[in-house]
């Protein structure tokens, strides 16, 4: 497995557990996405009980959607803790996405079914604040 995905899904699973438990929609999210990774179940469940820190993500298109994906995973049980969002806010922090960013995805998320901010709105959003 290569490091940098390995870390990419360890941060998937540190959202997972930020509310102190892992549900079942959370850990299938997680297998989903690891699956088109190339990962296998195993490699997943060895990150789960061995998490690699957080890679550097380069480019703005890798760090906006591993951020949206860190927030899918946070909505993926129709619940959001407060420790998830601060959890998803000190993820974005360190990726470089502005803070009205964050709170603009974290606070629309829950107008959506399934969590899912359509592209269109999630690109207006960044681009308010990166131009």
């Amino acid at each position: 497995m290569e490091l940098k995905k390995q870390a990419l899904i360890s941060d998937l699973i540190v959202m997972a557990r930020a509310d102190g438990k892992v549900a079942d929609a959370e850990y299938e999210f997680v297998l989903r996405l690891a699956d088109r990774m190339g990962f296998h179940k195993r490699e997943v469940d060895a990150l789960f009980e061995n998490p690699q820190p957080s890679q550097p993500l380069f480019s703005e298109l890798e760090r906006i959607t591993h951020f949206y994906k860190l927030i899918l995973l946070m909505y993926v049980d129709n619940e959001i803790h407060e420790q998830e969002v601060i959890t998803a806010r000190n993820f974005g922090l360190k990726m470089g996405i502005r803070q009205g960013v964050l709170d603009q995805i974290i606070n629309r998320v829950v107008n959506y079914e399934d969590g899912i901010i359509p592209s269109e709105e999630l690109m207006k959003i960044f681009k308010t604040y990166y131009n």
